[in-house]
């Protein structure tokens, strides 16, 4: 009897996290990336505790904890800089093991690529589609007229999958209202240790450090999708918004160069009812995209791998039926991070003065307890 051949779509963090989780249980999984060639592009990314606990799971967490740093705080301040929320990571840290823990996205790909064999990702192979073949085995048909035959398929190409598309036509990409800079820039003289988020009626700007004697910073506003003016912003434009917040925002934005900006609008992917399909499976941005208010894309995707794996260990012999279990364990948990994280990045964004003043207020009132309650819901994990 052969070995049965898994695939998998996309080298960014969930298919090469799942890719090194295979591993560990014996299976040795092709990748397929549509980029011509890995690039240390990117930002910076904070990991919670629970992307973390994944990657213990997985067995490499010491490995990517030595790339990045840890932050003792984060926390949520309004424009002039007074405190809203908090997060403190040493407690959290006591109970869940490292958290608020900032990576820059190139150092995170750098390190999962390190534990995969030379040749196992092949680049400039764009999915468009597949066709089924027999026992639910598929042919992946990619862009540049090249195929791949697979018997189990792994879909982790990100939110703008063409094959979940095929599969599920009815899925829909949703823009969430505002759109987004952000950089990466050397720290000079700005002394920053916690990660913070300052909400204002203009926007919003965050701040993490990174190793290295680097920030990464992005900046939030209200915008119509795909809005050409915005997509030409300079710095000298931004600070022209973010000029009046609280220190030291209008140092950082002073010392980025207009070529440091990546512009992006923010879109989700509304929850779908499905992510396995017989012999296929759909993860990460591919089954789950969210907005990035609660910080969890990268973690949920890293949680993917862990749990994945976990199931095809106990069904090994039936691969599908792990597809199944998989579907059935993360479906309520990714759903309950989308919708979340969505109504989360609607409040802070509102630009009327009159709402946003009791927003704040009404953040500053909530007590330690019910802060941490629901921070356990999104730090907690089956794995």
């Amino acid at each position: 009897m052969s070995i049965p051949t898994f695939t998998i779509l996309g080298a960014g963090i969930a298919g090469l996290s799942t890719a090194i989780a295979l591993k560990k249980i014996g299976i040795q999984a092709r990748v397929f990336e549509a980029a011509p060639a890995f690039k240390p592009l990117g930002a910076g990314l904070l990991l919670a505790a629970n992307a973390v606990q994944a990657y213990r799971k997985i067995g490499i967490s010491e490995k990517i904890i030595a790339r990045g740093r840890a932050l003792p705080l984060f926390e949520i301040l309004d424009a002039r800089g007074r405190l809203i929320s908090q997060i403190d990571a040493a407690s959290i840290q006591q109970k869940y093991g490292v958290h608020n823990f900032a990576i820059h996205r190139a150092d995170l790909h750098e390190a999962l690529l390190e534990q995969l064999v030379p040749g196992q990702v092949q680049y400039g192979k764009r999915a468009t589609g597949i066709l089924p073949g027999p026992n639910g085995a598929q042919e992946v048909r990619f862009a540049d007229g090249s195929s791949q035959h697979t018997d189990f398929l792994i879909v982790a190409d990100g939110i703008h999958s063409a094959i979940r598309q095929q599969i599920l036509p009815g899925a829909t990409e949703r823009y969430a209202g505002y759109t987004c800079w952000r950089a990466v820039i050397d720290a000079g003289a700005i002394h920053q240790t916690s990660a913070t988020e300052s909400w204002g009626t203009a926007g919003r700007f965050g701040i993490v450090p990174l190793t290295g004697e680097r920030i990464y910073w992005f900046a939030c506003v209200n915008a119509p999708k795909n809005d050409p003016a915005l997509r030409d912003f300079r710095v000298a434009d931004l600070l022209r918004i973010f000029g009046n917040f609280h220190d030291p925002i209008p140092a950082i934005l002073a010392q980025t160069r207009d070529a440091d900006l990546i512009w992006n609008d923010i879109v989700d992917l509304k929850p779908i009812p499905r992510f396995a399909f017989g012999n296929v499976l759909l993860l990460g941005d591919a089954a789950h995209a969210t907005t990035p208010n609660m910080g969890q894309g990268a973690c949920q995707a890293i949680e993917d791998a862990a749990v994945l794996a976990d199931v095809l260990k106990k069904q090994f012999a039936d691969p599908a039926a792990a597809f199944r279990a998989f579907e059935q364990r993360r479906l309520k948990r990714t759903h309950f991070i989308v919708n979340n994280s969505w109504t989360l990045g609607r409040m802070a964004q509102w630009q009327n003065p009159l709402l946003a003043a009791l927003r704040n207020g009404l953040f500053r009132m909530v007590p330690g307890r019910v802060n941490e309650a629901q921070l356990e819901k999104v730090l907690t994990v089956d794995f």
